[in-house]
């Protein structure tokens, strides 16, 4: 695998899917809920939904100790990208300006730690490891690393130096003590050790579309134009998109617009993304009512089930 490789969470899928029967069985138990919740549901999840985040800083060097400032600029990302906010959302073509969707989802640093008690919402976890593979051993302190925080009530980052990728991520339905996303420390937030071209934060909105069960924009197909990443207002196209590309970029005869090379869930840089799609946003609210619903208010909770057959 190519050192620059922007995302890993599709091989660490197709890992659990080949060892794990019951990770399989979970996600076409999920996908089949998603498919009936998005057609179900005449409107979607109007209140805003704070996701607890605790960031594992896993470091074997003062530089990979990233303090507390690069921390909050992630952050600040994460909620202007997830509520359309963002400073470049009037990047997006025309054409698609009516798609781009506020996903009505907030972060904030846990404050309260599993026994209640407070928490700053982050752990620095000194290590051995120079550089960890994306295998998950930074998720166990016996293998150098952090152990996760109960998954059904945090969502975990582990921050860290990773070899061969930016970051990955685990869909949903895959086992508690790895749940969560893991990002190399120089593509993480806008400041402190954060590099160009990936100092804009967007791999961790990349990787969390992930953890809400978003699929690449491609479909994971190479470049075989027959993949499908399940959402319905996302341009069907020929494989991922680096750099950034010039509007439009056609492949797989989606002309005249062509690719939606924009999108947080392709793999250009990261200046060069700058959107979710409601088709996307109703995906993620159909994992925050199934496999994610912990993390719901118990008035939203019933009020999202109240929407769904039984």
């Amino acid at each position: 695998m190519p050192s620059n490789e922007r995302c890993f969470t599709m091989p660490v899928h197709h890992h659990l899917v080949a060892t794990s029967p019951r990770y399989a069985v979970a996600l076409a138990a999920i996908e089949n809920e998603t498919f009936t919740r998005k057609n179900a549901r005449a409107a979607g999840r109007e209140e805003v939904v704070t996701i607890p985040i605790v960031v594992h800083v896993v470091h074997a060097t003062a530089e990979q100790n990233i303090g507390q400032e690069q921390i909050d600029s992630q952050l600040k990302v994460l909620n202007e990208d997830f509520r359309k906010a963002n400073p470049d959302v009037g990047k997006v073509p025309g054409v698609w300006k009516e798609l781009v969707a506020d996903a009505r989802l907030e972060f904030k640093l846990a404050d309260k730690d599993p026994d209640g008690k407070p928490t700053s919402g982050v752990i620095r976890k000194e290590t051995s490891v120079r550089a960890f593979e994306p295998d998950d051993a930074v998720k166990y302190a016996e293998r150098g690393g952090s152990d996760a925080w109960p998954a059904d009530r945090y969502l975990n980052v582990w921050v860290c130096e990773l070899n061969g990728a930016l970051g990955y991520a685990q869909f949903p339905g895959g086992p508690a003590a790895t749940d969560g996303i893991v990002i190399k420390h120089s593509a993480f937030g806008t400041t402190g050790t954060a590099a160009a071209p990936y100092d804009g934060g967007r791999t961790a909105t990349h990787e969390i579309g992930h953890w809400f069960n978003l699929r690449h924009i491609w479909g994971d197909d190479g470049d075989g134009c027959s993949g499908s990443d399940f959402v319905d207002d996302t341009p069907n196209q020929a494989g991922q998109n680096r750099g950034i590309p010039t509007f439009p970029h056609v492949s797989c005869d989606n002309g005249p617009n062509g690719d939606m090379f924009m999108n947080y869930m392709d793999y250009t840089e990261d200046a060069g993304m700058y959107m979710f799609t409601k088709g996307q946003a109703e995906r993620m609210d159909a994992a925050l009512a199934g496999p994610r619903s912990s993390f719901l208010p118990s008035q939203v909770r019933e009020s999202m089930r109240l929407d769904t057959p039984a």
